[in-house]
């Protein structure tokens, strides 16, 4: 059995905050009464009122179709920096009025399930806005937080099978809250508030992990809360090495579940074993698999059975939702921990209600549209068929080597009417540069032939890693 001393220090943690009167709260802000009346109905009938469709249509095109300006197109050719202000000048203008633009077909964005086009959720923004404007600008802790933020994050914590869930300004934002708060404790916590080493909180985590955990972990290392151990990517063998050496009580795994570069799966069963074995507690970044992953679009823990051994989920809005910003999907009292210590969630304006309406509406279609998962891992397994690339999700990770390599087959593709971006360093280590791309529910069968055409016209398939090891330890 897991040990479960994780529920006992947040518990205590939330108790010093509420002595010290420093615990805080969330008040939703009623937009009108006949919102209120809304909110209580929909809570009760899983969004019935929203349009959905059984297949593609055709303003689903529009979050895979896009075009940028001659100017811009012939800069990016020849690889010259800009900050976009060719838009604006003479030439550009001259060949927007003459109708003329280069058309891309998208396959670098992370749109997953085309939602970012749909009518319904941009119904449900255009509703909003002309209704209540952006609603109130604060932070949510002080008027942001709307009970349009409530609804939609009963909406999360129940695809997520979490008790709660906390809306955040965005993903980066998310973790750095979260990340912070988890460090948080050790302070909390310390006889003299300032912790020893042994009553540190020990992070450990996936040395490929987003760069918004890695600088909420080092925020938190700077406060002087926790001390971090970076363990191979994917590596079980050294993650159990790690933890079996560590003395420290207080021990957080954090990994994200579907990796944004590589496109690889963290191993959830494995990590779900040792939690067994360590009782540290489990937070996984879902930002690539939530909607996406699952029967029900609850992610890559519900996809691998594991949902009840992740103790803090965080995810994104940006991506297969369609909209925009960020989430924690957690125990209460964990929200009420995070909300009071996180300082990116405290010092951020909430997000706009529009915006608010809009993601509770892409939960809704995403649960009900089932045939848009189903479409995606269809490409994706076109894609693996025609090529030959042993992949095993919407993000495929092309490795050619050094960055001329890479700008080369990008600027080929590029004049063949494909947005695929060349990944170079710091974002990838030297002579690791690569073509990353990204499927769509939107994309269709036919897209994917033609991708794959221009793919095999600028790179040998046979000799394309889709990822570079770290190190070859045997998993556990």
């Amino acid at each position: 059995m897991a040990d479960h001393s994780w529920d006992k220090c947040v518990e205590e943690a939330v108790n010093v905050l509420e002595s010290r009167q420093i615990l805080r709260s969330l008040r939703p802000i009623c937009m009108s009464r006949r919102n209120e009346e809304d909110i209580t109905k929909n809570r009760g009938n899983g969004g019935d009122e929203y349009e959905v469709f059984d297949g593609l249509c055709q303003w689903d095109r529009t979050s895979v179709e896009v075009s940028v300006s001659i100017p811009t197109f012939q800069k990016w050719l020849r690889d010259e920096p800009s900050n976009g202000e060719e838009i604006f000048s003479g030439d550009a203008l001259a060949e927007s009025r003459k109708g003329r633009f280069k058309k891309l077909l998208l396959f670098s964005g992370n749109d997953y399930l085309g939602l970012s086009s749909h009518p319904t959720i941009s119904n449900a923004a255009a509703n909003a806005a002309k209704e209540y404007g952006m609603g109130p600008k604060g932070s949510a802790l002080i008027c942001g937080y709307t009970t349009y933020h409530r609804l939609l994050e009963t909406s999360l914590a129940e695809l997520k099978k979490k008790e709660d869930c906390l809306v955040c300004p965005t993903g980066f934002a998310a973790n750095m809250a979260a990340m912070v708060a988890i460090g948080s404790v050790a302070s909390l916590l310390a006889a003299s508030g300032k912790p020893l080493k042994n009553e540190k909180v020990a992070i450990f985590s996936d040395a490929l992990n987003h760069a918004s955990i890695i600088d909420g972990v080092r925020l938190a290392e700077r406060q002087g809360n926790v001390e971090v151990f970076v363990y191979r990517h994917c590596d079980m063998y050294h993650l159990n090495s790690l933890l079996s050496s560590c003395k420290m009580k207080r021990k957080v795994v954090v990994t994200d579940s579907l990796f944004s570069m590589d496109g690889d799966f963290a191993p959830m069963e494995e990590l779900s074993q040792l939690r067994k074995k360590y009782g540290f507690l489990l937070v996984i970044d879902d930002a690539h698999g939530t909607f996406v992953c699952g029967e029900n679009g609850g992610g890559v823990a519900e996809e691998f059975n594991c949902e009840a051994d992740i103790d803090i989920c965080v995810g994104t809005l940006s991506k297969a939702a369609g909209c925009h910003g960020g989430f924690i999907a957690c125990s209460k009292k964990w929200k009420q921990l995070i909300q009071s210590r996180g300082r990116s969630f405290i010092f951020s304006t909430a997000i706009p209600v529009p915006m608010a309406a809009a993601a509770y509406a892409a939960v809704v279609v995403a649960r009900k549209e089932r045939w848009r998962r189903k479409a995606i891992w269809e490409r994706v397994k076109e894609f693996k068929e025609l090529s030959g690339v042993d992949i095993s999700s919407p993000i495929i990770s092309l490795v050619v080597g050094n960055q001329e390599k890479a700008l080369k087959a990008s600027r080929y593709l590029l004049k063949s009417g494909f947005h695929v971006m060349a990944i170079r360093p710091p974002t990838v280590p030297p002579n690791s540069c690569r073509l990353r791309v990204t499927l769509s529910a939107a994309h269709t069968t036919e897209d994917v032939k033609k991708l794959i055409t221009a793919l095999s016209s600028c790179l040998d398939f046979d000799n394309t890693a889709t990822h570079i090891p770290s190190f070859l330890f045997p998993k556990l």
